[in-house]
């Protein structure tokens, strides 16, 4: 099994922080993983996929287990195609691959950034779809019992932006494989935000194709402006808060969720508070998508979650509503929550 000690993790984050490791491990098989469970017991570590979706918040990071499980395997049946893909698997190459095979599901879910293990931790999703209506099974090994465990759909305890991986299963095990089904009856799911401009009769190919267009025109590129794509979480508030909202923001953009609660746009909320373009040292509020927070240069994270809280206690203070990073937070004692962060700009 690969290592290194005292490794720079730069350039394994896509906020592009410095934060170093005393040591990181890259994982590929179950055997690297039984080695792996014996020699970190009873140490603190984080599981690092490609980074885009992780913000180190201090120059010190833990232990890094970094898995590499590769491999994509479909199976075709009369109703449909069976895909099973390693953890370690670009999202966002899954999806294209999949589309140019003619198999249809993924396609709202294009330019996610991420590995597919990372995808039903938080159930990623976007334009009214989301990973768990095609997921059909995780495959899980965990670090406490040295085995792997099969999880099916409802066992993962998937709901908005969340599942069982961050609650019961947070930081005991790694995904090293996901398992879907795409059934070959397929309808375009074309309701939501720019997506409504399309066709009816739409390809599948074109939605993705919409959906990258419009995800490159909001979303800066990391790879030249160092940043993690949404940085917050859409809010669920209750329908009676909506309603006491909308009397003095009647525009305010609201997506039902159950009979109960609602969805509200993050992204909105931060640019109704004046915050879009806003900078602190080098960390900004994204220029053209409120819901991004960039790194313009020299910023650690410590300036970001400084100018995150801030960005939430502004929000909070024209809304009465509380916004969460979507974000996991690492800091040398691994992942925390953001109320358990406090951390001061260091410019």
């Amino acid at each position: 099994m690969k290592s290194h000690s005292n490794y720079s993790l730069k350039t394994a984050n896509s906020f592009a922080v410095e934060s170093k490791t005393p040591h990181i491990y890259f994982p590929s098989s179950d055997d690297d993983l039984v080695a792996l469970s014996q020699l970190l017991k009873d140490q603190t570590y984080y599981l690092l996929g490609d980074g885009s979706n992780t913000l180190f918040c201090e120059e010190l990071a833990p232990v890094i287990v970094a898995p590499r499980f590769y491999g994509v395997e479909i199976q075709e049946t009369e109703l449909g195609f069976i895909v099973e893909a390693g953890g370690s698997e670009n999202w966002h190459n899954l999806v294209i691959s999949l589309i140019e095979q003619n198999i249809k599901g993924l396609e709202n879910l294009a330019l996610i950034p991420g590995t597919v293990g990372a995808a039903p931790v938080q159930n990623i999703g976007a334009y009214g779809k989301d990973i768990s209506m095609y997921c059909t099974g995780v495959t899980w090994f965990s670090m406490l019992n040295q085995c792997a465990t099969q999880f099916s759909n409802e066992q993962c305890q998937f709901s908005y932006r969340d599942s069982l991986f961050k609650h019961d299963g947070y930081n005991k095990g790694i995904i090293t494989k996901v398992s879907f089904f795409f059934p070959k009856k397929w309808q375009a799911q074309i309701e939501y935000g720019e997506l409504q401009t399309l066709p009816t009769n739409v390809t599948a190919k074109q939605v993705m194709e919409k959906v990258i267009e419009v995800r490159n025109l909001k979303l800066p590129n990391p790879e030249t402006l160092p940043n993690a794509g949404s940085f917050f979480k859409n809010p669920v508030v209750s329908n009676q808060t909506v309603s006491n909202l909308q009397r003095t923001f009647p525009d305010m953009p609201v997506y039902p969720v159950d009979e109960s609660n609602s969805k509200l746009a993050a992204g909105w909320l931060i640019d109704q508070a004046g915050l879009k373009g806003f900078t602190q040292c080098s960390a900004a509020v994204h220029d053209r998508q409120a819901l991004v927070i960039v790194n313009k240069g020299n910023a650690t994270g410590s300036d970001i979650i400084h100018l995150a809280k801030f960005v939430q206690s502004e929000v909070h203070k024209k809304f009465a509503v509380y916004i969460e990073p979507e974000v996991r937070l690492v800091s040398s004692r691994g992942e925390q929550p953001f109320s358990a962060i406090d951390v001061a700009p260091l410019c």
